[in-house]
């Protein structure tokens, strides 16, 4: 009579990392999440949009403008930290191991980049129960896999609503 044991990985960090994966039509729903969260919640924030590696986004400044916690391009190497909120730079893919941001070039090849994907995969098996996956508006199927792997460590998934998103086929 051999027992089975399940094994809970503990998360890198003691506090919840929440991936918000975004596409187009995204920014109003960013805008309202972070107007109405509490700046001192102890979460770290991880905004990963599809972004045209030519062009320069203004995410920060509009965060700024709804948020009194630190906005912060994800940079390689850096540990995350509570109450802050990161953005993924355009021409990287984002990852984490060990609650510290790896960046790394995009997989050249003709099929369409997935970013948000590429970061719930690690967000999930880096933070597990304390992984949380938000899908907001956009076009596509990017997150979809992400948020698979995100529930199947425990972690915690919502999604914008539908009818409530601008592009309503990535919720």
């Amino acid at each position: 009579d051999a027992e089975l044991v399940a094994e809970v990985k503990e998360p890198a960090s003691g506090f919840p990392v929440v991936g918000l994966g975004a596409s187009a039509g995204g920014l109003e729903a960013l805008e309202i999440f972070f107007t109405h969260m509490p700046p001192d919640a102890g979460i770290a924030f991880v905004i990963v949009q599809h972004l045209d590696p030519k062009h320069k986004s203004i995410m920060d400044e509009l965060m700024k403008r709804r948020t009194t916690m630190r906005i912060l391009q994800a940079e390689d190497g850096v540990t995350l930290e509570p109450n802050s909120v990161y953005l993924n730079p355009p021409d990287k893919d984002v990852g984490i191991f060990n609650s510290t941001f790896q960046l790394t070039d995009p997989v050249e090849n003709h099929s369409v980049r997935l970013p948000i994907n590429h970061f719930f995969r690690s967000l999930a098996e880096d933070q597990g129960h304390n992984a949380i996956g938000i899908i907001l508006s956009g076009s596509g199927s990017d997150g979809t896999s992400g948020v698979k792997e995100i529930k199947g460590a425990g972690g915690m998934i919502m999604v914008q609503n539908p009818e409530k998103a601008q592009y309503d086929s990535m919720p």
